[in-house]
């Protein structure tokens, strides 16, 4: 006990503790001052975007948080290069885009579950193209809800299709597109990764892990490439009212894809990584507070999730 208390009153001692109450501090100081710079200050001195280049190119640009990324890009100055699945919609947001902001516009249909055999004839689409942004936002998951992994319906195949469509389209759009971005010194990729990919969340394992796969990815290139004038942000949003979200009805904690790209694109330059808006990075922060780790993993969390799942749905059944 002697010796307990001896150390205990060291001037070591007190040192490691100012050092480690310095430190913290000085963490979490850094935090606030970034999250200010990002989501506040940006909104009135944003990164000049068009330093990349004239093109951006959108996948998944059709719906939700894709054509809004496409819109907005759009408004800023850029042509637009849309690549999604269904012919007609993309003609539709290619008029939308053309008649609203007078950009130019070039459509590439491309259904990514499918596999390399796909992207010989949108490389050749981009051929000649001055791009500055790419934005990797194809995504899907392979399930409503929560489920266990084996439950999930014709489960080869889908498993194989969310592989492909949030992984392997990213690879390779970021391949084809890189080498000139790395030729010019300059350039931007922006890689839509979500919540679920900063922790592991079962009852939507392959989703949380192709979502991982998408933040580690994005901040090795950033750190390979970014010497070289080529910027690789990732962002992790939450819920934003899209169709994989069914549409929720929006307000203070689920964004509209509109305002979430909008916010999300006065990032760059400022955070590399991040969960794209001011009420995303707060419920980030929160959350883990709310479900720590030792719950998220535990036993008890597939039935938690279950009896959530149920819950929302009866909701929007009754609405």
């Amino acid at each position: 006990m002697c010796l307990l208390e001896t150390c205990l009153s060291s001037p070591a001692f007190a040192l490691i503790g100012v050092l480690a109450v310095g430190y913290l501090t000085l963490s979490l100081g850094w935090k606030i001052l970034r999250g200010f710079l990002a989501h506040v200050v940006s909104e009135w001195w944003k990164t000049d975007l068009k330093k990349y280049g004239g093109w951006a190119v959108v996948t998944g640009a059709t719906d939700g948080i894709g054509k809004a990324y496409a819109q907005e890009l759009a408004k800023r100055g850029f042509d637009v290069v849309l690549i999604s699945r269904t012919l007609e919609k993309l003609k539709k947001v290619a008029e939308e885009i053309e008649r609203e902001s007078g950009r130019k516009t070039k459509i590439i249909q491309a259904d990514f579950t499918r596999g390399l055999e796909l992207y010989d004839s949108i490389e050749d689409g981009l051929q000649g193209l001055d791009i500055g942004i790419l934005v990797n936002n194809v995504g899907m998951t392979y399930t409503e809800g929560s489920v266990l992994f084996l439950d999930v319906t014709d489960i080869k195949k889908r498993t194989t299709d969310i592989i492909n469509c949030n992984i392997t389209s990213m690879i390779q759009m970021t391949r084809i597109v890189l080498p000139n971005m790395v030729k010019r010194k300059k350039g931007l990729i922006i890689n839509l990764s979500s919540e679920a990919g900063t922790r592991p969340y079962p009852m939507m394992t392959l989703y949380s892990s192709t979502k991982v796969f998408m933040d580690f990815f994005s901040r090795c290139l950033n750190t390979e490439y970014g010497s070289q004038g080529i910027t690789v942000q990732c962002v992790m949003p939450l819920l934003v009212s899209t169709n994989m979200t069914r549409r929720m009805e929006t307000n203070l904690f689920v964004k509209t894809p509109e305002s979430f790209a909008r916010e999300a694109l006065n990032t760059v330059g400022y955070v590399s990584r991040t969960s794209g808006c001011l009420s995303h990075s707060l419920q980030s922060y929160a959350v883990r507070y709310v479900l720590p780790d030792f719950l998220l993993l535990s036993p008890l969390f597939p039935r938690l999730s279950r009896m959530l799942d149920k819950h929302v749905q009866d909701r929007m059944k009754a609405e």
